[in-house]
């Protein structure tokens, strides 16, 4: 009895989340069919799924999507080394810190939201677990591994997935801007030609791509985090 309720209370989110989906998507047919919503905008869901099958054999998607997703598994790395990197640096040296830390919050790119969320979440470690430390006798690079990164990880993470969403639009809006391979291109090429459901499938598999970056992002947060 009780794994039926624990699997049940596993399972009923991601129940609900679809079948909130199921509706919104129905809302939206039924809004187009009758004229409330103009279908030379937004394109009928059915007539987006009916173009799968076409926009997956004749654009050669799978080649497209892997490209966005490698390139978006590069960001991902080079934004977590910069901007971790870079929050650490702030929080090492306070001068540096109130010399930037300003302008670094203004400008807010994908690896600045990173920084200042890895400089709030070192800044946000409770004193008490630093005196603990420091009662062991740690090293500074003991404090850090120990004391200062775990606390800060939560903090770290949601400023990752926020630099994550930065640069998953960068890299498709350069895709569609200058026509370079990947998915951004492909929605540039159905656009031009108006194909309005081809268009709207393929902004779907960006959509995957970003769903797929962020479980894995997910999958490394209770990694590094198994005690929660």
């Amino acid at each position: 009895m009780t794994a039926a309720v624990l699997a049940r209370g596993r399972y009923a989110p991601a129940a609900a989340g679809a079948l909130s989906l199921v509706l919104f998507v129905a809302a939206i047919e039924l809004l187009i069919r009758i004229g409330a919503i103009n279908r030379f905008i937004v394109p009928m869901p059915s007539d987006i799924i009916a173009a799968f099958p076409r926009v997956i054999s004749e654009e050669h998607v799978l080649e497209r999507f892997l490209l966005t997703a490698a390139e978006a598994f590069s960001a991902s790395i080079l934004v977590t080394i910069f901007g971790v990197a870079g929050g650490v640096l702030l929080h090492r040296y306070h001068l540096l810190r109130l010399a930037t830390e300003t302008w670094v919050a203004a400008v807010a790119a994908a690896p600045l939201v990173l920084i200042q969320k890895t400089l709030e979440g070192l800044s946000g470690t409770r004193r008490v677990l630093i005196n603990v430390g420091r009662s062991f006798s740690l090293t500074r690079s003991q404090q850090f591994w120990k004391i200062l990164f775990p606390s800060a990880l939560p903090t770290i993470f949601v400023g990752l997935r926020l630099g994550l969403i930065f640069a998953l639009i960068n890299i498709v809006g350069v895709e569609f801007l200058i026509n370079f391979g990947g998915l951004g291109q492909l929605i540039n090429e159905l656009a031009e030609r108006y194909d309005l459901p081809g268009t709207y499938a393929a902004i779907c598999f960006v959509i995957l791509v970003s769903i797929c970056v962020f479980i894995i992002m997910e999958r490394l947060e209770r990694w590094l985090r198994p005690a929660d």
